[in-house]
């Protein structure tokens, strides 16, 4: 465990030792917050219309948490690439791989310090959104539960990104090929579920299930279901896998 968390440090330290990390939790909160300032607008609107109108309240957690977190795993979409395209392909490409391979620690170590590391990189970034969200506490009322539900879905949600942009990262030298097959892959994942529409019901069964951001919804709405938490732990269980078989792959060819 002290080596995983020692290699881990050492990941987290490259990110932020570069303007890497800081531009991206810079241009991830940037977008959140322009996300977050639009639907606090309409929300506004919305309910002063009601008021006047003799309406009912509206629901902030509905009107405006919700549709910010859903917006902001579109975001994520794109960032993630940029976090993970550098663990493996960075490695390889300045032919530090070997000395790593060859330290006195073991694969599982060392993929797992990788993952935890990006994965404190993107922990971060959801951190300065909280920020965000706070106000909504100073001026209003919002519930807090399905806001903790819908931040645990975007956590899963990102840590199955970091699992499968390792594995991505490992099978080239390449940061930017790297950055693509990783973006191509996670947006296969976000329009799979769209096949389904136009196709039978098991068909349309099979690709809902495969689609990374159905089993967000219940999330944002602030239901934990636990089909979806066992779906992205074995999604992020398997791209861990396949990294690992990838790994011992280049010990050997090394």
């Amino acid at each position: 465990m002290r080596n995983i968390i020692a290699l881990a440090d050492k990941e987290l330290r490259s990110y932020f030792a570069s303007p890497i990390a800081y531009i991206i939790i810079g241009l991830f909160s940037l977008l959140f917050g322009w996300f977050f300032y639009v639907y606090v607008s309409y929300f506004l609107r919305q309910s002063m219309q009601m008021q006047f109108g003799g309406g009912g309240n509206m629901n902030v957690n509905q009107a405006v948490i919700r549709n910010v977190l859903m917006n902001a795993s579109v975001i994520i979409l794109f960032v993630m690439p940029m976090i993970t395209m550098r663990t493996y392909s960075e490695e390889k490409r300045s032919g530090t791989i070997e000395l790593l391979l060859t330290s006195p620690v073991t694969d599982f170590q060392i993929i797992m310090g990788k993952f935890l590391g990006a994965l404190g990189v993107y922990v971060a970034m959801l951190a300065v959104t909280v920020l965000y969200v706070a106000v909504l506490f100073w001026y209003g009322n919002p519930e807090w539960r399905p806001i903790a539900a819908g931040y645990l879905g975007l956590l899963l949600i990102g840590a199955s990104f970091v699992a499968w942009g390792l594995f991505l990262s490992s099978v080239t030298k390449n940061q930017i090929v790297a950055a693509f097959l990783t973006f191509a892959f996670f947006l296969m994942l976000w329009v799979i579920n769209w096949i389904g529409d136009s196709s039978g019901p098991t068909t349309q069964a099979i690709t809902s299930y495969l689609s990374i951001t159905e089993h967000l919804d219940d999330f944002t709405k602030g239901v934990i279901d636990t089909k979806h938490v066992i779906y992205y732990l074995s999604f992020i269980t398997f791209g861990l896998f396949l990294t690992a078989k990838s790994v011992d792959s280049e010990r050997w060819r090394g």
